[in-house]
């Protein structure tokens, strides 16, 4: 989500689904909305209801453009084009929305003398870049001047050749309608549709919303796509506005919540960046220095910070040592999963929980994943059905083609039933920021047990073994306070776990916490009847630095507060926004930085987009949303400079989390692949890059690996462009949906779309079965042969693409080829994803052969000879770029390094 945090602040969703009904343009780009989000959907139904135009960018036709006014069929990767083109006819128009722009963006802020953009020389290089390290020194990217980001010197003129808006002008020049169509295969006609729609539909009394899902972030440049559409919404001022925003589309019922309490391995929760390991911060005093911002919210990561240390280790966590700091893991090197998957195939790990996730059919390269496997000693699965994570080692297709033994594989594989979502209690936390709490209907059946269970008694044995150590690095398992209450199954008691979420007092009160009490204390008591701790807190402003506050995620604060109300639990909306239903964090605003929403001065900017307003009668914040700003603080307040905190943001501005209280439209830090969006192929492209001497990104991790190949640019043997996407009927591997008849019935095969015009040149018929080869391997599919995929004509070539679901594999009753054994692995610079949504094939008209026939056939496509980086652009195996990649830490803060 660094898309989303480094251009506003905060790495969610800018707005909540409901508000889409209030837009009056809706552009739907990087997924199929109605196919994988249908709940949701129902919202941009209403808004068309109401006159609105909805704009679906894909390249298939899918159930969501079959029901949009405009469809544009576009090259998988060529988004940053075709957006880009948009920014660019809006400058160059003066279409933007000046006063919004000028008040609350970054357009008006100088950068410094010796920056230097990708277009000088079209070498598609930002200064500062290092060609041994694979990355950029990025001090040049900063804003000029000796004010730092806090108080930048502006031109609100917007005519200094060196502000934001004059040097975004210059970077987009060259995106032009032709260039669009040279790149993009979008017609100047069609192009001009689109940018009229949404202009049209944006201004004081018009907003656009833009919703987008992994088509947009499983990309070599996903997190600059996002980016674009930053750019594009803020330069028409629809960021903080009723029916406006950039709605990030998550495919899970809470990924929103793994990354808010992450599952990743450079994240604590609230998205505060985990300590390195690499001296630099080696105490908390060297931590909190390098990370605690001069102005804007991120001055307070010190309460944040240390209100986590106390939630983790109690009263183990004192001032005298560093409250527990020493404890905490530190980044060593990147720690992905695609890092962990080269260990394992190594030899070098040997085990793994593996919860939740599939990679043998799920993750990018999966027949290299599944020899990985193939390596461990032992293996810890826990599903509710058998997954090809766990019979690999009996019917993958590598067993069946004789690359594996299922004798000769070591690997100890322990299958742990695991309990369903309607046989467990707990939060879910929606692609809207909301948390909504769901009960639990049955106790799961025999054995099989929550994650929650799983995770509570396994810190339970290893904690007691832990205390029978003196071994110092078993000190952090024996300072945890793991105190959590159970109930008759084991189960921690989950309303527990969202209390220390939320965040308390730490100071207990003894017998505190009794039923009924107006103590404010919650689930006071531990496991052992002790008493546990203070009141509850009510929200993050209350968190202190001193350990006098414990909070799990101080991004949650105020779902559980001293009224000891579960606020996830609530189901009585008041209105439209759904307030009283579940809590949206931060503070139940539904619409974060809503104070965009009324003008400089602060009153709305027209009625029928009212949403917070300066009420001057009273001085301070009103209206339909709960402010995301200072409630007290004047439009007229303008810093001194010499502040720090929410005190250094003016009463003018809308983004408070950024240091400059601006939307930035150019990320001076944060990102390590660039401070504006650049278009570069995909790493296995048909084209050259057509406005740069670079094609791909350069920070991007290739992860070479004679395995991992990738094809170089134009490569006759791999003609074709094949896209991914998911179907309605089946859920991401398989497991919750493959498993049940009535689902595998209604999509029971794997299957590849191509044009007519494809299936005529390959002399195939529509339900023929083929072979799609890449360099990683070749699978099996029948084809679709239909007009929602058509040729499109680049630069006097034609592009054919074909599009795969991704949902097949070799276990359960309906067993396909693993699309993502196609796909290779990769890391985009800033959160080390795979690029699944572009790259090469081959098409074979009919079946693949069986057994140990399939290598034969595969060395005629796929020879096995030749260096592991075919690409030009590629490193060699052991270079800085082959491995190791970015991450997640830096969701709107500034990182220099």
């Amino acid at each position: 989500m660094p898309g989303l945090g480094t251009s506003f602040g905060r790495g969610g969703a800018t707005t909540a689904q409901q508000d889409l009904a209030n837009a009056d343009c809706i552009l739907i780009e990087g997924s199929s909305m109605a196919e994988c989000h249908p709940v949701g959907f129902r919202w941009v139904m209403k808004a068309k209801e109401r006159g609105a135009t909805i704009i679906h960018v894909d390249p298939r036709f899918s159930r969501t453009s079959a029901l949009a006014d405009i469809w544009v069929p576009i090259r998988a990767g060529g988004d940053i084009a075709f957006l880009g083109g948009l920014v660019r006819h809006i400058i160059e128009n003066n279409l933007f929305f000046r006063d919004y722009v000028v008040h609350f963006t970054n357009a008006s802020c100088i950068l410094r003398e010796d920056f230097r953009d990708t277009e000088e020389g079209a070498t598609g290089f930002f200064s500062g870049w290092s060609g041994e390290q694979c990355g950029y020194d990025r001090k040049t990217w900063l804003y000029g001047g000796d004010r730092g980001l806090s108080f930048p010197e502006r031109d609100l003129t917007l005519q200094h050749p060196r502000c934001v808006l004059q040097t975004l002008r210059r970077h987009f020049a060259r995106y032009t309608p032709e260039m669009v169509e040279k790149i993009c295969g979008i017609s100047p006609s069609l192009f001009h549709k689109v940018a009229d729609a949404l202009v049209a539909a944006s201004g004081p009394d018009k907003s656009a919303a833009i919703c987008y899902a992994l088509g947009w972030t499983q990309h070599s440049k996903g997190v600059q796509i996002i980016r674009t559409a930053a750019i594009l919404q803020l330069l028409l001022g629809n960021i903080g506005r009723p029916g406006g925003g950039i709605l990030a589309l998550r495919g899970h019922a809470s990924i929103q919540g793994s990354t808010d309490i992450p599952t990743l391995y450079d994240t604590l929760p609230g998205y505060l960046p985990m300590p390195r390991g690499d001296g630099s911060e080696a105490t908390l005093r060297d931590y909190l220095a390098h990370q605690t911002k001069p102005t804007g919210l991120w001055h307070n990561l010190p309460a944040y910070f240390i209100s986590l240390l106390k939630a983790y280790y109690g009263k183990n966590a004192t001032a005298e040592n560093d409250f527990g700091y020493n404890w905490i893991p530190k980044i060593t090197s990147n720690h992905s999963f695609f890092e962990y998957l080269y260990d394992m195939a190594d030899g070098k790990m040997e085990g793994m929980f593996m919860m939740g996730q599939n990679p043998a059919v799920a993750a990018a390269n999966s027949r290299f994943e599944r020899a990985a496997l193939s390596k461990l000693k032992w293996l810890v699965v826990r599903e509710m059905v058998e997954i090809e994570a766990a019979t690999f080692w009996r019917d993958s297709p590598e067993i069946e083609h004789g690359e594996l033994k299922t004798e000769e594989i070591e690997t100890e594989v322990f299958l742990f039933p695991a309990a369903g979502h309607a046989e467990k209690e707990g939060a879910f936390t929606n692609t809207q920021r909301l948390l909504q709490w769901r009960q639990k209907a049955v106790d799961p059946p025999g054995d099989a047990r929550s994650e929650a269970w799983f995770m509570h008694q396994l810190a339970l044995r290893l904690i007691a073994k832990a205390k029978q150590s003196n071994d110092p690095l078993d000190e952090p398992l024996r300072a945890l306070d793991w105190w959590y209450p159970e109930d008759e199954l084991g189960d921690p008691k989950m309303e527990a776990v969202l209390a220390e979420i939320n965040g308390w007092y730490t100071n207990p009160v003894a017998g505190g916490g009794g039923p009924g009490g107006n103590d404010g204390i919650v689930f006071g008591v531990d496991r052992k009847g002790n008493s546990h701790h203070g009141p509850q807190i009510d929200g993050y402003p209350r968190l202190k630095s001193d350990g006098s506050t414990a909070s799990g995620a101080w991004i949650y604060s105020g779902v559980l507060g001293p009224d000891k109300i579960n606020k996830a639990n609530s189901r009585n909306s008041k209105d439209y926004l759904g307030h009283g239903w579940g809590f949206a964090w931060p503070g139940d605003r539904r619409i974060i930085y809503n104070r965009a929403s009324a003008s400089p001065t602060g009153e709305p900017w027209s009625e029928g987009k009212k949403l917070i307003w300066w009420d001057g009668t009273q001085r301070k914040w009103t209206g339909r949303d709960v402010p995301d700003f200072p409630v007290e603080k004047s439009p007229e307040f303008r810093p001194t400079g010499n502040e720090s905190g929410l005190d250094g943001i003016p009463g003018d501005s809308a983004f408070i989390s950024h240091e400059d209280g601006l939307g930035w439209l150019y990320v001076p830090s944060g990102l390590q692949d660039g401070p504006m969006p650049t278009h570069y192929e995909p790493l296995e492209s048909p084209v050259h890059n057509a406005l740069y001497s670079r094609d791909t990104n350069p920070a991007v991790h290739w992860f070479t690996r004679q395995e991992n190949r990738f094809a170089p640019p134009g490569d006759p043997r791999f003609p074709f462009v094949l896209t991914t996407y998911r179907l309605t009927e089946h859920h991401t591997a398989g497991g919750m949906s493959r498993f049940l008849s009535h689902l595998a019935e209604l999509q029971p095969e794997l299957f590849a779309e191509m044009s007519p015009e494809l299936a005529v040149e390959l002399k195939i018929n529509n339900g023929d079965h083929i072979s799609v080869v890449s360099l990683r391997g070749a699978i099996e599919a029948r084809a679709l042969v239909s007009r929602r995929i058509r040729p499109l004509h680049l630069n006097g070539k034609t592009v054919h693409q074909i599009a795969m679901p991704f949902h097949f594999g070799s276990a359960g009753p309906v067993k396909g080829g693993a699309t993502n054994d196609l796909v290779p692995i990769s890391g985009e610079p800033n959160v080390t994803i795979m690029e699944a949504k572009a790259l090469t094939c081959n098409i074979v008209p009919g079946r693949l052969p069986r057994g140990p026939a399939f290598e034969e056939w595969l060395n005629k496509y796929v020879p096995e000879g030749g260096p592991p980086n075919l690409h030009p652009e590629q490193p060699a195996a052991g270079a800085p770029c082959a491995r190791a990649g970015g991450g997640h830490g830096l969701e709107g803060k500034i990182d220099t390094r």
